[in-house]
């Protein structure tokens, strides 16, 4: 069967959602934006509305519980720390810029307003993403629960789409050719660890080529290239190269088959072969 997705209708609070999406887009349009403050009001109005209009007053504020001051305090990003900002390698003259976005972006998700509100929620993380990415194409497509290392280092195309509850380890530096897909669970890596000592990482750059899935629970490890119209099967482990074309499925990730579409010289290389030089990815 050929099931494209449905074009539903506009929901009843359309002109609410319109309204409230493109006040945050032109805020951000403006190069004087502070960002820290658009992150703080924004999810105070969403979060603690009795308090939005006076968030200072509240939180110097003995009558208001202990917890609650703190609460509506880490509602502005300088007064949390992110996991990256505790690497070595973090680059905060790119991060600090972009955290306030990431803030919104992950709170956003834990919020009832956002929890299931699918629609709004790729809205809103369509226009934050090219004020955090390096590159974002148009259309990009981004569920509920995604996260990223730092931000700064995904390099994204036209028509990409994140599923669900994908960590997108941008550290070394991720780049997704146009119509990527990337399903619920998957982890895209791009630093890895030595397995003697732990704080010896080392960065390198992973590529989803054009028109590349990464299929449910997948994961691709640092420094990995997965080729053009190629595929990385559920649960996969791709720990080397996938050629294009290629279906790879397994731990480690080795070539099943080579998708009906491909054009010639895309075989799939035999299992002596592999066996012999290592090459089953």
């Amino acid at each position: 069967m050929w099931l494209p997705l449905r074009t539903l209708p506009a929901r009843p609070n359309a002109t609410l959602a319109n309204a409230w999406l493109e006040r945050i887009e032109q805020t951000l349009a403006d190069p004087a934006c502070d960002r820290n403050r658009l992150c703080r009001e924004t999810l105070a109005s969403l979060a603690y509305p009795q308090y939005a209009g006076h968030l200072d007053e509240a939180i110097g504020d003995d009558n208001v519980p202990l917890g609650t001051r703190l609460a509506l305090s880490s509602l502005d990003p300088r007064n949390i720390t992110l996991e990256p900002e505790f690497y070595q390698d973090c680059d905060d003259s790119r991060f600090q810029p972009v955290k306030p976005l990431l803030c919104l972006w992950y709170s956003f998700d834990r919020l009832p307003i956002g929890g299931q509100n699918v629609e709004l929620g790729v809205r809103l993380r369509r226009i934050l993403a090219p004020h955090i990415f390096k590159r974002c194409g148009k259309n990009f497509k981004c569920f509920q629960h995604v996260e990223f290392s730092f931000g700064y280092n995904m390099e994204v195309g036209d028509d990409v789409v994140v599923h669900r509850h994908v960590l997108l380890d941008d550290r070394g530096g991720i780049v997704m050719g146009n119509r990527v897909s990337v399903s619920d669970y998957a982890n895209i890596y791009s630093h890895t660890h030595s397995i003697v000592e732990q704080k010896d990482v080392t960065n390198a750059v992973t590529v989803l080529e054009e028109g590349v899935r990464i299929t449910y629970h997948a994961t691709v490890l640092a420094g990995v290239r997965v080729g053009e119209n190629a595929m990385v099967g559920a649960c996969a482990v791709a720990t080397k190269d996938v050629r294009p074309y290629h279906v790879n499925v397994g731990i480690p990730a080795k070539s099943v088959r080579v998708k009906p579409n491909a054009p010639g010289g895309h075989e799939i290389l035999s299992t002596t072969r592999e066996r012999r030089t290592g090459d089953g990815a």
